[in-house]
């Protein structure tokens, strides 16, 4: 990314009091800022870490207001080593690993949807994934509860065991793919293979 540029917010996200979070894809480490309070992504992935400061400065906020670079540039700093979402190890990814889903899947599924703007959190299962959670007896309710049942029973006894829990899983990921905002969907896209 260039040094001058930086990305444009995501839409309906600026102004949020937010920290830094980052996580490694493939060897490459990704800035983004993170409300804590409201569990949502308020930024575009940025690879740059001079370039999430300044986007830091001029659409992310502290509680104790506006700041400018060099003080954001000491919270990416820090967020390059640690997280306040995650175990460090819980947020380095590969290409390689994300096929193997469901093993690396908790975290990344939970960041992935707290990517997505909160209505669409509640529209992540399409309607042919409500028979799989019939017969599975969970409860349609609760998306986020019913995918993690169906990852816990995966990681327990694989996909062979479990056919119905693995489509919720792939409804589940293709619906938050396609609602993904921008920079987040292209760095996500080799998920659309599994």
């Amino acid at each position: 990314m260039d040094q001058q540029s930086i990305p444009a917010p995501l839409a309906g996200r600026v102004g949020h009091i937010a920290g830094i979070e980052s996580i490694t894809l493939d060897g490459r480490r990704l800035y983004f800022g993170y409300d804590y309070s409201d569990d949502l992504v308020v930024s575009p992935l940025i690879d740059d870490p001079a370039a999430m400061a300044r986007f830091a400065a001029e659409h992310l906020r502290q509680t104790t207001g506006a700041h400018d670079a060099a003080y954001w540039a000491e919270l990416v700093e820090y967020a390059a080593t640690s997280s306040g979402l995650a175990y460090e190890e819980d947020c380095v990814f590969t290409t390689e690993q994300m096929a193997s889903l469901p093993a690396p899947g908790g975290h990344l599924l939970y960041l992935l949807s707290t990517a997505l703007d909160h209505d669409d959190r509640e529209c992540a299962l399409p309607a042919e994934a409500l028979p799989l959670l019939e017969r599975l007896g969970r409860d349609p309710e609760d998306v986020a509860e019913c995918v993690d049942e169906c990852l816990s029973l995966l990681r327990a006894e694989g996909r062979e065991a479990h056919p119905d829990a693995w489509l919720v899983v792939q409804h589940y990921l293709a619906a938050t793919l396609d609602r993904l905002p921008p920079t987040w969907d292209a760095f996500f896209a080799p998920l659309r293979h599994l």
